[in-house]
């Protein structure tokens, strides 16, 4: 289940996962709205405990909880969360960004690391989902090392953009299918 809340100035969005014989996982992310989109303050990943990354905005760096390493924090920078209602919002704003490939790289943070992820818009696709037939927007970032994870999300048409399919791919195989149920507008 995803939900995301804004006011205009402030947003939080929460991504509730539960697979049968796994622990449910929870990410959360909060932040500020600003002129270039979402601006991050705060990521957190939850199974069994809660693990977190900051955005120091003013230190100019994002700060990781179990006393990792702090890393510069980039301009555009969104975790791996937000990225999808920034990429939500981008398409809406500019809906000929779906009609070719076109790249966008970023960086964005986990709960223990950031790294620069390169998005691809691969165009349209036609999608029989649980909650009825959307002509999506795929978009995709490709595995950079070995261990990495594929990401292939797809966002539905209209005014909110919102993703309607996320599928993540593990490298030994095993992979992920969220798929659009219906929407609850509150």
């Amino acid at each position: 289940e995803l939900a995301w809340q804004h006011d205009g100035s402030e947003y939080e969005a929460t991504l509730a996962v539960r697979v049968p014989a796994t622990p449910a996982r929870l990410q959360r992310s909060t932040g500020r709205i600003g002129p270039e989109g979402l601006l991050p303050l705060r990521f957190s990943e939850r199974t069994r405990s809660e693990e977190a990354a900051h955005f120091d905005r003013e230190g100019g760096r994002i700060v990781f909880s179990g006393n990792r390493v702090p890393v510069a924090l980039e301009r555009g920078a969104q975790d791996r969360l937000s990225v999808l209602l920034q990429l939500s919002a981008l398409l809406a704003g500019d809906p000929s960004r779906s009609a070719e490939a076109r790249r966008l790289v970023l960086q964005a943070a986990g709960a223990r690391d950031a790294d620069r992820w390169e998005l691809v818009v691969e165009g349209v696709e036609e999608l029989a989902l649980p909650g009825g037939n959307v002509t999506g927007t795929k978009v995709s970032r490709a595995p950079r090392h070995e261990y990495d994870t594929r990401l292939e999300v797809w966002f539905g048409p209209g005014p909110a953009y919102g993703p309607v399919r996320l599928r993540l791919t593990w490298p030994h195989g095993d992979w992920l299918d969220l798929q659009w149920s219906g929407t609850d507008k509150r």
